[in-house]
């Protein structure tokens, strides 16, 4: 549905986004990842088409969103970073007047109205005035514009900044379960968004795609992701301390607390050694007849991942 092909944008000498490839499917939530100035929201604007790029295309379902445009426009439903609002019309005045624009036919307006008020929860503030709205609710009517048309393409620049961790939940459940049925690209800087929504994550950085894959797929990417997490008794912690060390799997045991008679320590795979790891550290339990309270192996996580591979700090 959504096809990125070399997307490239220059601000005079700065290079804003610099070569970014993607697609998205129908049926996909893909997340936008990445740290503030790493592109995000310039490339999302590229894609609805408010950003002419100074580089490569966009195609939205085979329609060429410079060259066809008003097509290829026809199928995205948009909510901008700052999505704008007119603060004298109730909500159910803004969303018909947006599907006004959208070209709804006066005998489907209604209908289209409801289900974009139940769809975002928007009925006790139906008939309230936007400039009475809170920001959750505010943030709730922009988005029910941007599904007002029923698009097939869904593009969310940050959906859920600013709203409370409840607020937050329901956008994340709402963009999972549109998500089977729609395309869907969102950007975030929000990692716990990406594992709750997404079936798919991009993670860009100065302006370059940099990590592509699963949410699980991108955790087996970490450098910890294998690790071991141990807690015995029955040796001096620097005995089983030494004994892990040894380990052809292990490349280093970080030591939580060490005791006269135990250790809790996470140990560290070396690489490509990961799925032996465990077997190797319950091997040593066994050998040291060692009482074990906890032994696990850890998955990688999202968080360390970017850590390791994002550097920006600039403006967005």
């Amino acid at each position: 549905m959504v096809e990125v092909t070399g997307l490239h944008k220059h601000f005079g000498n700065k290079v804003a986004v610099d070569g970014v490839s993607f697609t998205v499917k129908k049926g996909e939530v893909l997340g936008f990842l990445g740290p503030n100035g790493a592109g995000k929201s310039t490339t999302l604007r590229m894609v609805t088409g408010y950003f002419p790029p100074t580089q490569g295309t966009v195609s939205i379902d085979g329609a060429n969103i410079e060259r066809n445009e008003i097509d290829a426009k026809a199928k995205i439903g948009y909510l901008p970073e700052a999505a704008p609002l007119y603060s004298d019309m109730t909500v159910e005045g803004f969303l018909r007047f947006a599907g006004e624009m959208r070209g709804i036919p006066t005998a489907d307006l209604d209908t289209a109205v409801d289900k974009a008020i139940k769809t975002t929860f928007l009925e006790p503030v139906r008939h309230q005035s936007v400039d009475t709205l809170s920001k959750g609710y505010r943030h709730r009517t922009c988005f029910a514009q941007s599904i007002i048309h029923d698009p097939e393409v869904l593009i969310l620049d940050e959906p859920t900044d600013g709203l409370d961790p409840n607020q937050k939940h329901e956008v994340r459940q709402l963009i999972s379960r549109m998500g089977k049925e729609k395309a869907i690209l969102f950007s975030t800087h929000i990692l716990e968004e990406v594992e709750a929504a997404c079936t798919r994550a991009i993670i860009i950085d100065r302006g370059q795609v940099i990590a592509d894959g699963t949410p699980d797929e991108l955790k087996a990417r970490s450098a910890n992701a294998g690790s071991v997490r141990l807690k015995a008794n029955g040796l001096a912690g620097s005995g089983i301390q030494a004994e892990l060390e040894k380990l052809p799997a292990a490349r280093e045991v970080q030591v939580i607390t060490s005791k006269d008679d135990g250790i809790e320590a996470r140990i560290l795979p070396a690489k490509g050694n990961s799925g032996q790891l465990g077997r190797q550290v319950s091997g040593v339990c066994q050998d040291k007849n060692l009482s074990v309270e906890e032994l696990h192996v850890e998955e990688g996580r999202l968080d360390e991942l970017f850590r390791e591979i994002t550097k920006t700090d600039s403006e967005d």
